[in-house]
This record gives C-alpha cells, sequence and structure tokens, in this order.
C-alpha cells in the first residue's frame, strides 16, 4: 500500500491518494478541491481510480468529491449519515469561503462503525469518530498500521469543535475510545499538517495525552 499526500485548498488539506500496489487500484481520500493536483497524481503514479472516501462533511474536504466522482464515474463512500445535513449545506459553504464547486450530494454508501471498505485488495476498517462533525468517520488499516483521521486529530492538536454541531466531549471521546485501542504505532494521516503516530500522540499531545485524560488503556487491533 502506498499513501500520496496531496495538499489542496487553501486550507492545505491533506487529500490523500491510497493506492493498492498489486492492483494498480485507487481511492481519492476528501478530495477537498484542486482537482488538476488530484489527477497529476492519478496520471503520475499510472493508477486507476476505483472511488472517493470522504471522512465528513467540511467543504476543505468534500468539495471536489462530486465532480472528481463524475470525471471516473466511481462512487462516493462516506461519511457517516449523520453529515448529510453539511453535504446538503455545501452550496452555502463555498458560497462562504470562496472555492469549491458548491453542489449539494449525497454518497453511493454512508458508512458505519464496524464497515469495510476495499481499494483493490486492500481493506479499510471504518469508525465512527463524532465530536468535529457528528458524522465523522476514519479509516484504519491494521496490516499497514495506518489511520486516515480527517480533522479528528492533528499532531499536537485535535479538531475544532466550535463549528455546527461539533462536541468537544464527543470528540475527546472518540479519540480515546476509538483510536487509541488501535495501537501506539499506528502512524496517522491527519486532515492538516504532518502525519504523526497514536503513540506520540498520547505522549505529548496537550489536548488528549494520557497525563491530560487519564487513559492508560492497552492497545488492541
Amino acid at each position: 500500500m502506498k499513501v500520496i499526500l496531496i495538499p489542496v485548498t487553501p486550507f492545505q488539506q491533506n487529500s490523500s491518494l491510497l493506492i493498492c500496489e498489486r492492483t494498480q487500484r485507487a481511492a481519492a481520500v476528501d478530495p477537498g478541491g484542486d482537482l488538476d493536483r488530484i489527477e497529476h497524481e492519478i496520471s503520475r503514479h499510472g493508477v486507476r481510480l476505483e472511488k472517493v472516501l470522504l471522512t465528513h462533511g467540511h467543504l476543505d474536504h468534500c468539495g471536489g468529491a462530486d465532480e472528481l466522482a463524475r470525471r471516473h464515474d466511481v462512487p462516493i463512500e462516506g461519511p457517516h449519515t449523520d453529515d448529510l445535513f453539511l453535504l446538503e449545506s455545501l452550496p452555502a459553504q463555498a458560497a462562504r469561503l470562496g472555492f469549491g464547486d458548491g453542489r449539494a450530494f449525497e454518497p453511493a454508501r454512508w458508512l458505519a462503525e464496524g464497515d469495510a471498505v476495499s481499494v483493490g485488495e486492500i481493506t479499510l476498517r471504518v469508525r465512527h469518530c463524532p465530536g468535529h462533525t457528528p458524522g465523522h468517520v476514519i479509516f484504519f488499516q491494521p496490516e499497514n498500521r495506518l489511520a486516515l483521521v480527517g480533522d479528528v486529530l492533528f499532531a499536537g492538536s485535535i479538531g475544532r469543535t466550535d463549528l455546527p454541531r461539533g462536541n468537544q466531549t464527543d470528540l475527546i471521546r472518540s479519540i480515546v475510545e476509538k483510536l487509541w485501542p488501535l495501537g501506539e504505532d499506528v502512524t496517522f494521516v491527519p486532515g492538516h499538517g504532518p502525519v504523526s503516530t497514536f503513540g506520540d500522540e498520547r505522549r505529548g499531545n496537550p489536548y488528549v495525552g494520557d497525563d491530560v485524560t487519564g487513559y492508560g488503556g492497552v492497545a488492541r487491533v
């Protein structure tokens, strides 16, 4: 498995091209905009786009999803149905922020806790992690010890909860109960900024480190 990070939009959101190297099939994760950059990486790596995956419904993560899916005639999977109100509000989000195509859409498949999604021969496990948005999901690949977590967790920080239907209590619970048990060795790709590991964040994140939350659980897959 290979993951190509593609910063897009004025918010420099980490869109990811997730590639199954055995089949040369790929998924575009959170294509928020700047589709020319994403298309360039698809062409450069010679892969076939199989689907679009979304962690949540904010414009910088999904503003280009519908257009990219239409271009390649592929389905959109995710987020959780609790983010429907955000996908319906994409025209208003685009008007307010001034980027993205602004078209409302629904995915071909809503995702829920315990679901699995495939990319070529790769299987990703889905965890529903509300807090930043109510329908936020993350994607975990256990064999490669990798998670794509959107705006739930960042290196040294956590997602905002002051946007519509954000909830800080839910966010902290999602991180502690859904992410930490996956294992300290898991590398995660956040929605913005550099990659990190769950172990590093448990040791040093000022918002959700173990010294703050009191978490002492044993890692498990």
